[in-house]
């Protein structure tokens, strides 16, 4: 067996195409959505990152607004940057860009951040919104893999649904999002983690499995069921290699998987700019 391949591109190609004409209607109206951006520090993997997200919004023919805070920022920089972008009526939403220097609380600024600006879907507002299914920011990679499983006809509803790791970027909020009652959604959703002794006990039972540890090669093609559906969300950087969760091999044992490079990654985009349009429409609504 070999696995049907599931790329993010095709996905967020059709998110960006729904895209266009909301925000062209939104500059009908006199009102052009402008993503914010804040990066402190200099590291350049973050850098190439936000540039990234500004060229993308010029490019769907919004504002991009950047703010970009030396190295020796304090957390008062910081913060007044933050309510800055709260009080700019030229700005519908902000990416505070993680990570942040040591001498950064990035969590305590990011609960600086107004709640319906937050691009992310991180604060913590956000994420009670989330759990209570109320209306608001998702977070990114959460929303792009339900969105990924949806374009590729991957049935979740009643499903056993693995996610292998809590993080708050991924595993918690994904585990939210799938179990909520959707017709993209509704699974049975089981979280594991490293502190999981017979965690592959879970994994083998699943339809699904999302891995999401950080921890490369974890995901082994004995762990899976033949023809289970598998999403590698979780990558650890060396250097410039990128070294994923899912282990190549396991390409021979699923049904369907998402590719090396190229899966998650575009989904996660394209999310983060529906977020920001989303955003805009409810500012002028």
């Amino acid at each position: 067996m070999t696995a049907t391949m599931m790329p993010g591109g095709p996905v967020a190609d059709a998110v960006f195409t729904d895209l266009a004409p909301r925000i062209e209607k939104l500059i009908a109206n006199g009102h052009t959505p402008g993503l914010g951006t804040l990066l402190v520090g200099d590291d350049e993997p973050s850098a190439r990152y936000v540039a990234m997200k500004q060229r993308k919004a010029e490019e769907l023919g919004c504002r991009a607004v950047d703010i970009h805070l030396r190295q020796d920022a304090t957390q008062a920089d910081v913060i007044a940057a933050i309510h800055d972008m709260n009080d700019a009526d030229d700005v519908d939403a902000v990416l505070f860009q993680y990570p942040a220097p040591d001498q950064i609380d990035y969590e305590a600024a990011l609960f600086e951040l107004d709640p319906d600006k937050d691009v992310d879907g991180m604060h913590p507002t956000n994420l009670g919104r989330l759990a209570l299914a109320m209306p608001g920011p998702v977070s990114c990679t959460p929303a792009g893999i339900e969105a990924l499983l949806a374009y590729y006809e991957i049935p979740v509803a009643g499903r056993e649904v693995v996610i292998v790791g809590r993080g708050n970027t991924i595993g918690r909020p994904l585990a939210l999002l799938l179990s909520q009652k959707r017709p993209t959604a509704n699974a049975a959703v089981t979280v594991v983690h490293t502190g999981v002794k017979d965690w592959p006990r879970f994994v083998k039972r699943a339809e699904v499995v999302v891995a999401a540890a950080g921890v490369p090669g974890m995901i082994q093609p004995e762990h899976l069921t033949p023809g289970v559906t598998v999403v590698g969300a979780g990558v650890r950087y060396e250097g410039r290699k990128i070294l994923p969760d899912v282990d190549e091999s396991c390409e021979q044992v699923a049904g369907a998987i998402t590719p090396r490079v190229g899966g998650v990654g575009p989904t996660t985009i394209a999310m983060l700019f529906r977020n920001f349009v989303e955003a805009a429409e409810r500012r002028i609504a």
